[in-house]
């Protein structure tokens, strides 16, 4: 599976597209608009370039691409307006892969220009929003052009499949499971845990080579508490999509080595694992290091479908699809895509109504040395 190809979020907006079934990565924005500030602040304290390159890896589509940069936007405005200083030019960069549905965003630009202008004022920048196409696990911007790196909900997600998985084709190293569960082998587990290792490494790398000293990133992702991999809050959702498609298996609908042979590229680290690979880059100093805990629907109220009021399993399963599916559709085909994730959404369902399970999310904020 070459993930530059395949994954990206639903397109558009209609039921099972990413830009309506993202509440759960908006509720990540705005938990973490706190440290954001923080960071951003701390470093306008101590210089404000004429000219400012901000950076958004992963910005996705839908109504959060512009809130992340909206909410950067009021924080340099403030903190210009409390120093009596003009604002400078702001030079924003939205990068995802290059199947993402960047027109989506395009065509939310003139709202967000004018938006701009309504609050700030015509003084305010001015601010250049433009696209860079490409895995932010290769090169992506001249040396020393940013001043801030956001990145949301995109770190976990890998270059590709741990490359332990996929060494042996006639043998399923991760049988009838397509992600880490309590039951797969160690060597499983170190696959994840070394193309994390792999992944996290390049990123930091490259990212120093393009932010300037004094500069700051702040990235969230998906991770866990525990050092063990095998933890509910870090798999089991995708234990579930496993055994919704195994019922599949069941039914002849699809074939067990399909299964077998599709691995999610995903991981979630630990605080330690992240630390580790920080410290051993050496390129930038931890200024914060946090977990939260956020309910698999975001904690939102019911929502409406055409059926009537949508209950968590579904809101879920709505939200994962939207994510995942271009994967799983690559591989398994367009036509059970239905039945999969009604058959998830009635397991989730089951599974919250007896557990507290939530996700993990881990907020690094850290400063180019």
């Amino acid at each position: 599976m070459e993930v530059m190809q395949v994954l990206h979020m639903n397109k558009g907006d209609d039921e099972n597209s990413y830009a309506k079934n993202s509440k759960v990565q908006s509720k990540i924005i705005s938990l973490g608009k706190r440290i954001s500030e923080e960071a951003i602040m701390q470093m306008l304290c101590s210089n404000i370039p004429d000219i400012m390159g901000i950076a958004d890896l992963g910005c996705s589509s839908g109504p959060n691409s512009l809130s992340v940069i909206s909410e950067i936007t009021d924080i340099i405005y403030a903190k210009c307006i409390e120093l009596g200083r003009p604002t400078p030019e702001l030079k924003v960069f939205l990068n995802d892969l290059p199947y993402n549905d960047f027109n989506f965003i395009f065509g939310s630009l003139p709202a967000f220009y004018d938006k701009l202008k309504e609050e700030k004022g015509p003084d305010f920048g001015p601010c250049f929003v433009s696209a860079t196409p490409g895995s932010f696990y290769g090169r992506l911007f001249p040396s020393r052009s940013l001043h801030f790196v956001r990145s949301s909900s995109s770190l976990h997600w890998l270059s590709q499949v741990p490359a332990g998985l996929v060494s042996n084709a006639r043998t399923a190293m991760n049988k009838g499971k397509i992600y880490i569960s309590k039951s797969s082998s160690l060597c499983v587990l170190e696959a994840y845990s070394l193309q994390f290792q792999k992944d996290f490494s390049s990123f930091l790398k490259l990212r120093s080579k393009e932010i300037v000293p004094g500069g700051c990133m702040l990235l969230s992702f998906m991770g866990r508490r525990s050092i063990d991999p095998t933890t509910d809050d870090s798999c089991y959702q995708w234990e579930l999509l496993a055994q919704a498609l195994m019922s599949l298996v069941s039914e002849g609908l699809v074939e067990e080595e399909k299964v077998d042979s599709f691995n999610a590229p995903y991981y979630g680290p630990c605080v330690e694992e992240v630390r580790s690979e920080i410290e051993k880059d050496g390129s930038f100093s931890v200024n914060r290091l946090e977990t939260f805990e956020i309910d698999w629907d975001g904690g939102v109220d019911d929502v409406d479908t055409t059926s009537g009021p949508a209950s968590r399993g579904q809101r879920v399963a709505k939200t994962i699809r939207a994510v995942v599916e271009s994967m799983l559709e690559s591989h398994f085909g367009k036509d059970i895509m239905d039945e999969l994730f009604q058959r998830y959404g009635d397991l989730v369902e089951g599974y919250l109504s007896k557990t507290g399970t939530k996700y993990t999310n881990l907020v690094i904020s850290m400063v180019r040395n």
